[in-house]
């Protein structure tokens, strides 16, 4: 298999499922601010131009964060990436949508680019600061709502799940653009990291756990 990744982004998520099962792949850099999303090679895999993707055995490419990450599960039911009761299943997948979708898709979005949400207003400067204000405020209202979940639990769905791989990544950006991370999503963002799988990442990665 083939996973295109870009260091440190919502690819960091698969990452660590791949890791945690133990698969064999050849990794590829997506260098997103030299354009190589957008340059026809890559858009021949993935015509979304998005990371990450997953280009599997059978030439079918896997091209966003809900799809790897179910497939991984699915294929690898060894690995308890989902959990087994259905409520529990339901409760990881619904974390890890929350993550992904509303964490990333419309906090962190803001805060990374926010020229996306710039109107035609004639102060630019003036409303990419509030854009950015407006996903950060979005991202810790999200994270409070996680930490309550998280109460009495060392993981999101009991035991690890795809779940924590995605409220990894937006804990690990939450850290990294120096906001504070609730009580109990600061103990999973450390647990997180004592695990094997996710300090190979991150030090992979480039990064220090």
């Amino acid at each position: 298999m083939k996973f295109y990744m870009t260091p440190g982004s919502c690819s960091t998520g698969i990452h660590i499922l791949l890791e945690e099962i133990g698969l064999v792949f050849e990794a590829y850099i997506v260098n997103l601010v030299k354009g190589d999303h957008l340059k026809p090679e890559y858009l021949a895999i993935n015509p979304n131009g998005t990371i990450p993707t997953l280009l599997r055995d059978d030439g079918l490419a896997l091209t966003d964060f809900h799809s790897i990450a179910v497939w991984l599960a699915e294929t690898y039911p060894r690995r308890k990436l989902l959990p087994e009761s259905a409520d529990a299943r339901e409760a990881a997948l619904a974390a890890m949508h929350f993550c992904v979708q509303h964490i990333h898709g419309e906090g962190f979005r803001r805060v990374f680019t926010p020229e996306r949400y710039v109107g035609r207003q004639a102060d630019v400067e003036a409303d990419v600061a509030a854009i950015k204000a407006e996903g950060r405020e979005i991202v810790a209202s999200a994270l409070v709502a996680v930490d309550a979940e998280l109460a009495g639990k060392d993981y999101v769905a009991g035991g690890f799940s795809l779940a924590d791989a995605a409220l990894f990544y937006v804990e690990f950006w939450a850290d990294k653009t120096g906001m504070t991370l609730p009580r109990n999503c600061l103990a999973h963002y450390e647990r997180m990291k004592t695990r094997p799988a996710v300090r190979q990442v991150l030090a992979e990665e480039g990064y220090r756990s």
